[in-house]
């Protein structure tokens, strides 16, 4: 049996861990394109939950913990890999509700359960992966019942190492390449460092890695004058399946009533956050939602006055502000490079959450670009496969209805935006603004980020990677050979699929100017003629020579 408090060092263990080992989960990437990096994603996944984690005293119990770390993980997830992680941790939320310490059967079960929930998150889920290794080893945890933690997780580990080893069977791509799956290494990895801290061993060396973040101070960093509100209350309650009032009932009641209003819920819990002059009366209205799990109230005006100043590294908001959703149609769209951006403002976007490949923002970055979008429904363009998830897990947490086109490529966000009627039901734009992202078709050029022998292809690092619709069509020695090329590729494709081609637009992104850009416009026009008409727009992303939308 183990306690709150060696499950929080467990989980801290494995931060540290994935901190230490990420560039080699990262090194087995087999896709040659510059990516999110599951490794990395991954690691700053987990360590927004070690960061709460952290702050957590020795008498913690352990649904104390799972329900910090599920929240945590749920707002701070990264990338595909980054969401799965969360999710299998959210079922440690689950499996340990209502319980001081956690058995060997609890942590089985608990696992098991956030399998579950992965599985169902993921659309189609794709064995040899992070999946088929969580589920294997919670299997085979599940089958020693009642014998002690230590066995247990040995026995997830052992089988959990065994699934990662059969991954590259299962997954060609991986065996071609001669690696196993990266996110079931970095699976790996947070089990065995948690199994440390279960047999006594200790945690991982390491601190807690904390992503760039603004530093804030605690209220007695604060004037006196800057306090409006006295009492820093926080609490967790455990929902009642009875009650049917919604979580957004209660965060406009704390809206009243004060300020610095954070409301995270799930289907056990509701977390709050709230600065207040009367703590009693926001108690009073959170109880008619389930029990209290924890409860903290701290008066701020005393800690200024002891001048208990105290920098705190934990991540804080640093993006835009929540604001009333009182129109009807709102879009935020992910998005890199400054004339992109400007771009999918000009077509209505009041929020753009900076990021794309390398760059997989968290699921709290999308949720604070929603809630800071005055509208009721709010259409989010993540426009790359690696944060569609992340978007997705945003919907739940927001306080106004969110859905997510699930856009590839920025061309395909274009698409969307400029489909989009004003005039609509919601329904029938979804629809339409789903089949416009599917007509438009994309090319990008980039470079290859990593020596790989891909789909058939032997590619060397360095070399220019042409992508057509997200997959590597060939590879050139420059980026205007290739755009060319790759659009003459890409019309042959869709008139082979029955579709015109009318115009073309190219993005040039960082390391070309304009010269360039329109030496390759021209390239493109004397491999294709003249009677599609080309423009050039320069988009400032990274990462990608050229980013270009043929419809």
């Amino acid at each position: 049996m183990i306690s709150g408090a060696q499950l929080r060092d467990a989980i801290i263990s494995a931060s540290n861990c994935l901190a230490q080992e990420k560039q080699n989960v990262d090194a087995l990437n087999v896709f040659p394109v510059p990516d999110g990096d599951t490794g990395t994603n991954m690691s700053m996944t987990v360590t927004n939950a070690a960061r709460e984690l952290a702050r957590l005293g020795d008498d913690v119990t352990a649904t104390q913990v799972a329900d910090t770390t599920a929240a945590a993980m749920l707002r701070g997830a990264r990338g595909n890999s980054g969401v799965i992680t969360s999710l299998l941790f959210r079922g440690f939320s689950k499996g340990l509700k209502g319980k001081e310490t956690a058995t060997g059967a609890d942590l089985a079960q608990a696992l098991t359960l956030g399998v579950e929930a992965a599985y169902k998150a993921v659309m189609k889920p794709t064995e040899g992966t992070i999946l088929t290794v969580a589920r294997e080893g919670a299997a085979a945890g599940k089958e020693l019942g009642d014998a002690d933690v230590s066995a247990v997780w040995e026995a997830i580990c052992v089988e959990a190492e065994a699934s990662l080893a059969r991954t590259p069977e299962i997954l060609p791509v991986l065996k071609k390449a001669g690696v196993v799956d990266a996110g079931g290494k970095g699976f790996v990895l947070i089990l065995r460092a948690m199994q440390q801290v279960f047999e006594g061993r200790g945690m991982v060396e390491g601190s807690v890695e904390v992503a760039p973040a603004q530093k804030r101070q605690t209220a007695a960093a604060l004037s006196d004058e800057e306090i409006t509100f006295t009492y820093c209350t926080e609490f967790i309650v455990q929902r009642d399946p009875k009650v049917t009032k919604e979580p957004i009932q209660l965060r406009a009641f704390l809206e009243s009533i004060g300020d610095c209003v954070v409301v995270v819920d799930d289907e056990e819990i509701i977390k709050v956050h709230v600065h207040t002059n009367d703590p009693g009366r926001a108690l009073h209205e959170a109880v008619e939602y389930g029990q209290f799990e924890t409860v903290k109230v701290e008066n701020m005006r005393i800690q200024h006055a002891n001048a208990e100043w105290v920098e705190e590294t934990e991540e804080i908001a640093a993006g835009p502000a929540r604001v009333e959703p009182e129109e009807e149609y709102g879009f935020v769209s992910v998005a890199a490079g400054d004339g992109i951006q400007a771009l999918f403002s000009d077509l209505g976007c009041s929020q753009i959450v900076s990021g794309g490949q390398t760059m997989n923002p968290s699921t709290d970055d999308i949720l604070q670009a929603i809630e800071a979008t005055p509208a009721k429904n709010v259409f989010v363009l993540p426009n790359n496969k690696n944060i569609i998830l992340a978007a997705e897990q945003a919907v739940p947490l927001a306080d106004r209805k969110v859905h997510v086109i699930p856009t590839r490529t920025i061309p395909q966000g274009i698409a969307a935006m400029l489909s989009f009627d004003p005039d609509g039901a919601v329904q029938d734009n979804l629809t339409g603004m789903t089949r416009a992202a599917d007509n438009v078709s994309t090319g990008q050029v980039t470079f290859a980020a990593r020596d790989s022998n891909y789909d058939g292809k032997t590619i060397k690092k360095g070399e220019m990677l042409a992508l057509e619709n997200g997959k590597v069509a060939f590879t050139e020695a420059d980026p205007t050979t290739a755009i060319a090329k790759l659009a003459k590729s890409i019309m042959a494709s869709r008139a082979a699929a029955g579709n015109d081609t009318e115009f073309m637009t190219l993005l040039y992104g960082n390391g070309i100017d304009e010269e360039t850009a329109n030496a390759a416009a021209d390239a493109i026009r004397a491999k294709i003629g003249d009677m599609i008409d080309i423009t050039v727009i320069e988009g400032g992303q990274p990462v990608y020579y050229y980013i270009l939308s043929v419809e």
